[in-house]
């Protein structure tokens, strides 16, 4: 006896959000089948409907806390993949504005596994689950509806294979977690809904990644060295161990605002060495290069405020970038996928049909914060194009003061740390305990940045 229509769910896409929504949607739904346009079973590198896998990718701490959950010892299967993890302030070299930051003990993991480590070993977890089935090389062509077009039905594909023919995947409902490219607002507009509204903040970020293999050890007990970017040093770096490989590493630099690291080996050099911490250029000055540069632009942070459509089909929600894609140099996109998979789980609780403007209303809630926080933090450079209110320049001028502070007082550190590890929202930072303590270790003096330039000189390379 085949499947009833009532008990199965489709999830649009593969990659960490689609594999988190078919965990949750398992436990209710005696049928999940997930539709991914890659080959992903059994892959363990960089694929093409990831481009940024071949780059580097934090995982914050409450994005662990969730994994680790619904997914009870991932951190051990990491461990014993080579992945090394430790405290996300006290085993992580982070500099701001070429000052290291004094460390704390946070009790807050940070386990940096690559982007391809962790989503097979997640890929491998959602495989295991008997309600569970890929779908395999199949693009989505559009969802189908009832002749109302009040409730979607199910999904159309088509295998990617020459002489492939359409055919409809029925399901109670169906979860789109194509990513920032998801064709949602236009598949609402083909069936007579609005689209929802967008906010757009322009960085024309960009990442350049090249691997290496080094001769000498620069980390020590450290897990990672991590000069983030800021206004005034606006070029940045993650630069961590490829876990199971001895002596291999990756180095992922960013510029913002067209200021893109180069390809060319020369000019990628270049642009390490005019970071703010020259112990990263050191380390890579000597090293075996595995690779040649490889770049990854991200144009815009996008949010799609679905939330506030007054009407939208029934059978069918959103989750993860397609409905937030952040400036993935703060590490939030994974996370605040993990915290809107959580919703579904509560709205599709028992095989329930989520209402959707409940359930977009509970995703705004959950993406509120990490948006606030990158929005804001991205106005604080000149060349981004926004609005700028009086609140705006107040909270970055305070967040340099904290950085600033930072570098004398752990307690500062650990404010910090939490806000980006998604555990505590940005206002916490404003408690007046907390403010009193960036007040004071403000005014003490700070030592010059580590490094020879104190900003980002122009490069022949930029483009």
């Amino acid at each position: 006896m085949g499947t009833r229509t009532d008990e199965c769910a489709v999830v649009l896409g593969g990659s960490i959000a689609g594999l988190l929504a078919a965990r949750v949607l398992a436990e209710s739904y005696p049928r999940v089948v997930v539709v991914e346009r890659d080959r992903i079973l059994g892959v363990r590198g960089p694929r093409r409907g990831v481009p940024h896998g071949n780059h580097a990718h934090g995982l914050v701490a409450r994005g662990h806390q969730i994994m680790e959950s619904l997914f009870p010892g991932l951190t051990d299967e990491l461990v014993a993949a080579g992945v090394r993890p430790g405290d996300f302030s006290a085993d992580i070299r982070w500099y701001f504005n070429g000052l290291r930051l004094r460390p704390a003990h946070t009790g807050l993991p940070s386990v940096p596994a690559t982007r391809p480590v962790l989503e097979y070993h997640l890929r491998e977890r959602v495989r295991a689950l008997p309600e569970v089935t890929f779908l395999e090389e199949h693009d989505v062509i559009a969802p189908v509806t009832d002749t109302t077009r009040r409730r979607v039905t199910g999904v159309r594909v088509q295998r990617r294979a020459p002489g492939s023919t359409e055919r409809t995947l029925s399901a109670h409902l169906v979860v789109d977690t194509t990513g920032r490219g998801s064709r949602t607002p236009r598949w609402l507009a083909d069936l007579g809904y609005e689209a929802p509204p967008e906010e757009r903040i322009e960085i024309d970020l960009a990442y350049t990644t090249r691997h290496y293999r080094l001769k000498g050890d620069p980390f020590g007990s450290d897990i990672a060295i991590i000069p983030a970017a800021t206004p005034s040093h606006p070029r940045g770096a993650f630069f961590y161990r490829v876990p199971g490989e001895d002596n291999r590493v990756e180095l992922s630099v960013t510029g913002i605002v067209g200021d893109h690291p180069p390809v060319d080996p020369e000019g990628f050099h270049a642009f390490v060495r005019s970071l703010p911490v020259p112990e990263i250029h050191e380390a890579i000055r000597d090293a075996e290069p595995l690779d040649e540069p490889l770049r990854f632009r991200f144009p815009a942070s996008v949010r799609r405020d679905y939330h506030r459509l007054e009407r939208f089909p029934a059978g069918l929600v959103v989750l993860g970038d397609a409905v937030c894609s952040f400036n993935p140099a703060y590490a939030q996109g994974m996370t605040s996928a993990a915290l809107q998979a959580l919703v579904l789980r509560r709205h599709t609780a028992g095989r329930r049909l989520p209402n959707p403007r409940a359930y977009f209303r509970d995703v705004a809630r959950e993406i509120r914060a990490p948006w606030s926080f990158a929005a804001v933090t991205d106005l604080g450079y000149p060349g981004v194009a926004g609005r700028r209110t009086p609140q705006t320049h107040l909270v970055n001028r305070y967040a340099a003061l904290a950085q600033r502070a930072a570098v004398h007082d752990p307690r500062i550190t650990e404010a910090l740390v939490r806000i980006a590890g998604l555990v505590a929202t940005p206002q916490s930072l404003m408690h007046p305990r907390t403010l009193l303590r960036v007040l004071r270790a403000a005014r003490r003096p700070v030592p010059p940045p580590a490094g020879a330039h104190a900003g980002a000189p122009e490069l022949s390379g930029r483009n």
